[in-house]
């Protein structure tokens, strides 16, 4: 058993977060699925950027498309699209066996819907119909506009991955957007026990933000406290109607920014059974060499809230940061996705 599939063994799920066709056609993402039980891939718009611009595979495909009629957006999926389904395929096995638990491959919707929760519904809408996976996720970011789309597409059956969440209040918001989805899908009398989604809660970008403002005994840990405490509350959420299942936690950006902390401590300390972490290549390496895995969510109660109760006595508002890194996040994706169109137009 590897290292990285021994935490699958633990209940959680390894998502690799990138994607590209050379990963596919060299068999590396096959060859993943296999000996580390990777059970799922997350893409942005960064990715894809990296993957087109460095990646051989794409240059006969990107020159085909040099006259086409498609406008820069629809020359995007065109490149992506194709190998966001045979990622599809290759997990479909996985999907299968669980029962529809794991298996995912995520595309996002474009971020430049952030504010527009009808344009963000139809671009949901679109992208599960032409990918025509079931095991595909669509990306929606939960910002206001988000949260009602959000609830739309689980309605209409699309599994969602909702992605740039830094705080409680937005994840206890994406969780309620969710719970309506639901509601709404089963009292209009249609199958709820398949709809699958992820809260992609973001880790590392907290504690890059807030440790210039710590005291040297806090910093490094409140992305991992607040991770805890969602995790405690999470379990204890209310059950669902009919057979639906609760949403999944995800740990999103789990690289570690800070090169004085342990370069997997984002894996590490947040393995429990039931979540997901989207994990980069360079910390997946990392875990295959040197990763302990162990069930480490539900560890030191006292301490994670003694972690954010200090926060707190700072003055520090979790909530009013989230927002702060939100709104960062948000600005990074538009710009990764305005780079993405010019490199493809």
């Amino acid at each position: 058993m590897s290292r990285i599939s021994a935490i699958a063994a633990l209940g959680q799920q390894i998502w690799l977060d990138n994607l590209s066709r050379q990963l596919i056609d060299s068999g590396e993402l096959a060859h993943w699925i296999a000996d580390d039980a990777i059970a799922g891939v997350t893409s942005n718009p960064a990715i894809f950027f990296n993957a087109i611009r460095n990646d051989p595979a794409y240059q006969t495909a990107t020159a085909a498309l040099k006259d086409s009629p498609l406008d820069a957006e629809r020359r995007f999926e065109a490149l992506a699209l194709p190998d966001v389904r045979r990622a599809c395929d290759l997990f479909l096995p996985q999907y299968e066996r669980s029962e529809g638990r794991a298996g995912f491959v995520s595309f996002e919707v474009s971020p430049t819907l952030a504010s527009d929760a009808a344009g963000t519904l139809a671009a949901a809408r679109r992208l599960w119909a032409e990918i025509g996976r079931p095991n595909a996720m669509i990306k929606i970011p939960a910002t206001a506009a988000g949260l009602e789309a959000i609830a739309g597409a689980i309605a209409d059956g699309i599994n969602v991955n909702v992605t740039l969440i830094f705080s409680p209040a937005q994840l206890a918001d994406v969780q309620a957007a969710y719970r309506r989805g639901i509601e709404q899908r089963f009292s209009a009398g249609k199958p709820v026990d398949r709809i699958a989604s992820v809260a992609s809660v973001f880790i590392s970008r907290l504690d890059s933000l807030l440790d210039p403002r710590l005291p040297a005994e806090l910093q490094g840990k409140t992305a991992i406290a607040m991770a805890r405490r969602a995790y405690a509350d999470w379990q204890m959420l209310p059950p669902l109607p009919g057979s639906a299942r609760q949403q999944m936690l995800l740990w999103a950006s789990t690289s570690s920014k800070n090169p004085a902390y342990r370069d997997v401590v984002y894996v590490e300390q947040l393995i429990g059974d039931g979540t997901v972490n989207t994990v980069p290549d360079a910390t997946l390496a990392a875990f295959r060499d040197h990763g302990e895995a162990a069930a480490t969510l539900g560890l030191g109660p006292a301490d994670t809230e003694a972690q954010l109760a200090g926060i707190a006595a700072l003055g520090i508002e979790l909530d009013s940061v989230g927002d702060e890194l939100q709104a960062a996040g948000l600005r990074q994706f538009d710009e990764a996705f305005a780079k993405l169109l010019e490199l493809v137009r």
